[in-house]
């Protein structure tokens, strides 16, 4: 078991190896849509890669959810297969947001061993999302 300390350094030194392992600029919040963004996510269960839909007004929130699961099958079809859809998702602080993901599990942060496959999946995933994007963003983007 690590200390909180050991940790935040454990979490730190992922971050640092997986942007030397791939060195590029990622689109995450830069999208130019409020609220709407990729992440990655890990911890010692899972790795997540996920397009989070923030946005305070619900029906701009569902309506963007919706233009996704609209293109659902081009989505999965062509860029990511097993994708988890979730229009109202729980964070843990309680906010309702949406969510659509891809996950890999049986892999843990503190593991180093696993850090390369998750370096892999991170990059994989994130790329064919951010692909997707650039693709799809004037269809996604028109909700008016």
């Amino acid at each position: 078991m690590y200390s909180k300390q050991e940790t935040q350094q454990l979490k730190k030194e992922f971050w640092i190896n997986f942007s030397e392992k791939y060195p590029r600029k990622w689109v995450l919040y830069d999208t130019k849509i409020k609220d709407f963004s990729f992440k990655f996510y890990v911890d010692n269960k899972k790795a997540q890669v996920s397009i989070d839909i923030e946005h305070r007004n619900e029906e701009k929130r569902v309506a963007y959810f919706e233009k996704i699961e609209a293109l659902k099958n081009i989505l999965e079809e062509e860029f990511i297969p097993d994708l988890v859809y979730q229009k109202n998702f729980t964070l843990d602080n309680g906010k309702t947001i949406s969510r659509i993901w891809v996950e890999k599990t049986g892999i843990a942060v503190s593991n180093r061993n696993d850090w390369d496959d998750v370096f892999y999946f991170f990059n994989e995933k994130m790329n064919a999302f951010e692909l997707f994007y650039f693709e799809y963003d004037e269809f996604i983007k028109d909700i008016e």
